[in-house]
């Protein structure tokens, strides 16, 4: 039996209970996977993810399978986010649904006004790597973010450069090009206020999104009998 997908009307609840709910982001993320990650598509997925104010979140909704499925995906992204806090510093670690957000200030990568990887950023992307290649089973999204200074022109290509910039040294250091797409976003997309040094400082930000692809996708499928 095909698992139905929610209609737009759900969709669009739950976008308001992720924007307005605190205590989402508490709950069990593999429980997030049964019951949010009913499909949608990639279309639904970004209109919940702008209708909450977070374009990771509507990506990785856009890419989920929901069911009991979705459970068993979110059990392997438990193990990799772990994974990540432990050897990763530097990033912020979320488990979102079925997949992983994992956000890096842009101070922490690049020198100011500057998409050029330094040598403690690319010490900091080797450990991001090395588990990665240990999870080959996942796509990774990688998205460029800015803050509202400077113009909306300007903003776009420093934020499409970052991430391209991440990418490319993925892909040099033994990821596979496959998994790897980038998205920049400017400053359109902003996570947190831009009315303070503190928030502007955290819209500089690149974001991964980890999802399963379709061999992880079909794998749990076939052993959740859906």
């Amino acid at each position: 039996m095909k698992y139905l997908k929610l209609p737009l009307l759900s969709l669009v609840a739950i976008a308001m209970m992720l924007a307005s709910c605190s205590t989402w982001n508490n709950a069990n993320q593999t429980q997030k996977g049964a019951a949010v990650g009913v499909g949608g598509g990639a279309v639904a997925g970004a209109l919940v993810g702008k209708l909450a104010g977070n374009t990771a979140l509507g990506a990785i909704l856009g890419a989920a399978v929901g069911g009991g499925a979705g459970a068993l995906i979110g059990k392997k992204m438990d193990k990799q986010a772990e994974d990540i806090k432990t050897q990763v510093p530097g990033a912020k670690v979320e488990r979102v649904d079925e997949g992983i957000t994992v956000e890096f200030s842009s101070k922490v990568l690049f020198g100011f006004d500057s998409y050029s990887l330094t040598d403690a950023s690319k010490s900091t992307l080797n450990n991001l790597i090395t588990v990665l290649n240990k999870y080959p089973d996942t796509n990774l999204e990688i998205q460029g973010h800015t803050d509202n200074k400077g113009t909306a022109e300007y903003n776009q290509n420093l934020s499409v450069q970052r991430a391209t910039s991440v990418a490319d040294y993925l892909k040099a250091n033994g990821v596979s090009a496959a998994r790897i797409t980038t998205k920049g976003y400017g400053m359109t997309a902003p996570k947190y206020s831009n009315d303070t040094e503190e928030g502007r400082a955290g819209n500089r930000r690149v974001e991964f999104l980890i999802t399963a692809n379709q061999a992880m996708q079909q794998q749990a499928k076939q052993e959740a009998g859906q």
